[in-house]
């Protein structure tokens, strides 16, 4: 499958000019709206309202016209005139009594050419819904003006009608003069929004123009640089973050070196042990068959001890890397555990250990039983390495509302308690004890990555001169 195209780095737009660009785009956007605004929009909102408000105000009048008495009606179609500087003509066949308030000096449509209302009369006739509205251009005041008119009454009961003139107000020398302020008002907000753009752009681009500079010195192996934040606190949280992946990488660079370290040393010890007995066995033992025998077992034991070191590294790098999943079955746990620890009587006998065993009732929980094995033999091995002269070694059952709760106790000398975090670490050995420790020193390590893989809680308990307890809770 082809990969996506991307751009190089050289061809991106850095931040500070990608801010500057928005800032100008945006500048520029809100200018030709208020731009077109004005030039195309003002006029036409303008008179949509007017007309909106003249056919608001004749159906208020004839609201008023069906409720209030003469006298009453007159006074309101007056005091809307004047109010609302707006020409009216009221024809009344109920009462046969015209109205007419002129406010513009007979020069209206309804008072300067009375022939114009029989005119508006017909149009009002032809109407389907009883109402018209008409925008006209009168000759004599050189403007143009709108008249509304409305039927008194219903379409088959009319009782006369209602007419409304008024002009509408030239808007263009407005629109002219408003141009002007605004081409004014454009570019002082363009300049206003650069100016903007640019201080901003500065103040978050440099904090993170700091923070590339500093991530290049730690991606350089330096996991001693200072994560500068302080522009806005989503750079503060980048700033921690990097900060806190800093301080990770460092912690396992050193743990690499380390392992690099310990597993060279661990590995040279055997290899060299292999090469000086092969070479005896060529040049010394070769015809002796007790002395062959001899050199033969210790490359053996080598062998193994080598296996055994690079199946530990290659399975907890499987564990940490997450490419094992845990097979989980449903067991009963007192049966499991006491199956493990019988497999120790040989170890018991030959070499003098005891191993007690104190289960609680039956429980099933639920694990995946190879590796939880592994988990339990590896600590119970530890103890072995480092329990007292007395040479006991405790594995308790503990039954709890979360789980089953397994502890395997030394009677050892104890472990510093400024010593017990690092305990789980790879390759990580006490120097409490009294005789010399078998394995790869990775035990503990894979014992931590097992149960962390389960999302089992784990830890250990320690006292100087008291032993240690090492414990698991496996859920149910």
């Amino acid at each position: 499958m082809p990969k996506p195209h991307k751009r190089p780095l050289s061809s991106r737009i850095p931040l500070r000019l990608n801010i500057c660009i928005s800032f100008v785009l945006f500048t520029a956007i809100i200018s030709g709206l208020l731009w077109m605004t004005e030039t195309v929009l003002l006029e036409r909102l303008y008179t949509n309202s007017k007309i909106r408000e003249t056919r608001a105000l004749a159906l208020s009048l004839i609201s008023a016209y069906s409720s209030q008495s003469i006298d009453e009606f007159k006074q309101t179609l007056t005091n809307a005139a004047v109010n609302d500087q707006i020409c009216i003509s009221l024809y009344d066949s109920r009462t046969g009594l015209p109205y007419h308030r002129d406010v513009m000096d007979n020069k209206c449509l309804l008072h300067g050419y009375h022939n114009y209302v029989y005119l508006l009369v017909e149009k009002l006739d032809e109407s389907e819904d009883g109402n018209i509205t008409l925008r006209i251009f009168d000759e004599q005041i050189g403007m143009e003006t709108l008249v509304v008119g409305y039927v008194l009454g219903s379409k088959d009961d009319v009782q006369g009608c209602i007419f409304l003139n008024t002009i509408l107000e030239p808007v263009g020398s407005t629109v002219r003069i408003q141009k002007r302020i605004i081409l004014i008002f454009s570019v002082i907000l363009l300049l206003i929004g650069i100016l903007i753009a640019v201080v901003l752009s500065s103040w978050l681009s440099d904090s993170l123009v700091r923070l590339t500079n500093s991530a290049k010195r730690m991606a350089r192996g330096d996991y001693n640089t200072h994560f500068e934040g302080g522009s806005c606190l989503e750079v503060d949280e980048l700033a921690r973050a990097l900060t806190y992946a800093e301080q990770e990488i460092s912690k396992a660079d050193a743990m690499q070196r380390d392992l690099i370290a310990n597993a060279s040393h661990d590995l040279r010890t055997p290899l060299t042990m292999l090469k000086a007995y092969a070479e005896m066995i060529r040049d010394l033992s070769g015809d002796n068959p007790v002395k062959r025998n001899a050199h033969l077992q210790v490359i053996i034991d080598e062998t193994d001890r080598l296996t055994a070191l690079v199946n530990d590294i290659l399975d907890l790098s499987k564990l940490e890397n997450g490419t094992q999943k845990p097979e989980l079955q449903t067991i009963e746990a007192c049966s499991w555990l006491t199956d493990i620890i019988d497999r120790y009587k040989g170890v018991s006998e030959k070499l003098g250990y005891h191993i007690h065993f104190t289960p609680d009732a039956p429980c099933e929980v639920t694990c995946d039983p190879g590796k939880m094995e592994r988990v339990v033999c590896n600590l119970i091995n530890n103890a072995i390495n480092y329990t007292g002269k007395d040479k006991n070694i405790y594995v308790n059952q503990v039954n709890t509302e979360e789980g089953v709760r397994v502890e395997v106790c030394d009677t050892g000398d104890g472990i510093e308690e400024d010593k017990i975090h690092l305990i789980f670490d790879k390759y990580y050995r006490s120097e409490n004890h009294s005789r010399e420790v078998v394995g790869t020193g990775l035990g503990l390590s894979i014992v931590k990555a097992i149960l962390r893989l389960h999302g089992f809680t784990f830890g250990v308990h320690s006292k100087l001169n008291a032993g240690s307890v090492f414990w698991f809770v496996i859920k149910k």
